[in-house]
């Protein structure tokens, strides 16, 4: 076991420097470099993750200078990036590049998630002839999951139509097609397959056996250190989805350096990666709903205590806003707007020092989503 012991704090400054929210990074003012660099933050993040239309707006902007919401939209219009089901089986946004490869590496998580769900549902189901015909239907048209269930009913009558639709959803690379999330705008929620979409071929699934699966999944795990270590293979694995991770990790072990944290658990790292000190100041920070940075560990203590993390959690799966105060999650924020005023309230667990750079932090997010609206900033103790 290694020796050398990184304290909790150096941990939380190490994922604040890799997520960009120690320091952010600025857009070009113009030209081609805008949307590449816009692009390459997606890819280094390996998404954010998109359960509703806009959070990765806001992930972005909390981590780009200059960043406006048409810096995104565009690049969704321009199938540079896509929204699709990947780590842990929930929406994210990603770039065209790393769809397709992602996703196979995650499918078994995707198919798990059918079997856990609706598996009982499409006993006797060939998967597929469900893959193909839905991958026709979604094709020749995008379809909500409602319309796409209806159609495959017409095949399959004596199976639920949600389930249908949702075999096909784990069996077929699916995206979510404009105007959905794109900025100003609103679209159900239609899919086609990613292939189709992005232009590309069909490829067949990736077997663990194959080398370049063993390759591949060594890559990505390398870039989740990249953007999250360090990290022990719980965290990769909680991100991810995947099992078995523990073995990626012993054949990268030569080319890693490893730590204890401050319980004893073991944790990877790249040589290079920055590992700033613990006493390093972090700047006040809005992060988006839904951000990876809080989710996407198994010890989340890293950015936010046990207890606070319960208080955020809520009942009907909508994971809020967070207020980063010197690096740890110190309560959360809404926004309420319509076309003449927007409110930004911020409920915290208990009283800071660090309102006046709050309230700045504030008045940055309203002036990047309602530019044109009359602007309220609100303080709140959390309820309960």
């Amino acid at each position: 076991m290694p020796t050398d012991v990184l304290s909790l704090r150096a941990v939380n400054r190490a994922l604040l420097s890799r997520q960009l929210l120690l320091e952010r990074r600025s857009l070009p003012a113009a030209g081609s470099g805008r949307p590449a660099q816009v692009v390459q933050t997606v890819e280094h993040l390996i998404g954010l993750q998109a359960q509703a239309p806009f959070p990765p707006y806001y992930g972005l902007h909390s981590r780009l200078d200059g960043f406006v919401p048409d810096d995104l939209a565009a690049l969704l219009t321009g199938r540079d990036v896509v929204r699709i089901a990947l780590m842990r089986g929930t929406i994210h946004l990603v770039s065209a590049r790393d769809c397709l490869p992602v996703r196979r590496l995650v499918q078994p998580v995707i198919e798990r998630g059918l079997r856990g769900s609706f598996g009982k549902q499409l006993a006797g189901v060939d998967p597929a002839a469900l893959a193909a015909e839905g991958r026709a239907l979604v094709e020749a048209e995008p379809l909500t999951f409602s319309e796409l269930g209806k159609a495959l009913a017409g095949r399959w009558p004596d199976h639920p139509a949600p389930a249908l639709a949702q075999g096909v959803r784990a069996h077929v690379p699916l995206v979510q097609v404009p105007p959905r999330a794109v900025w100003g705008r609103s679209g159900l929620a239609r899919h086609t397959s990613a292939e189709h979409w992005l232009g590309q071929p069909v490829q067949p699934p990736l077997r663990a056996s194959e080398p370049a699966a063993g390759t591949a999944l060594a890559e990505l795990v390398t870039r989740y250190l990249g953007a999250f270590g360090p990290a022990t293979v719980r965290d990769v694995q909680a991100w991810s989805g995947l099992t078995g991770l523990k073995a990626v990790l012993e054949r990268l072990r030569p080319s890693l350096v490893t730590f204890r944290d401050e319980q004893g658990a073991e944790l990877f790292d790249l040589p290079g990666a920055p590992r700033p000190g613990p006493d390093v100041p972090a700047p006040v920070r809005l992060v988006a709903e839904f951000d990876n940075l809080v989710l996407s560990h198994a010890d989340r203590s890293r950015v936010i205590s046990p207890e606070n993390f319960r208080r955020l959690s809520t009942i009907n799966g909508i994971f809020p806003g967070s207020v980063l105060i010197d690096g740890f999650v110190a309560g959360m924020w809404r926004l309420a707007s319509s076309r003449s005023a927007a409110t930004l309230t911020i409920e915290l667990f208990g009283p800071i020092r660090e309102r006046d750079d709050l309230e700045g932090e504030a008045a940055r997010t309203l002036a990047f989503c309602a530019p044109d609206a009359a602007h309220d900033i609100r303080f709140a103790p959390v309820a309960g």
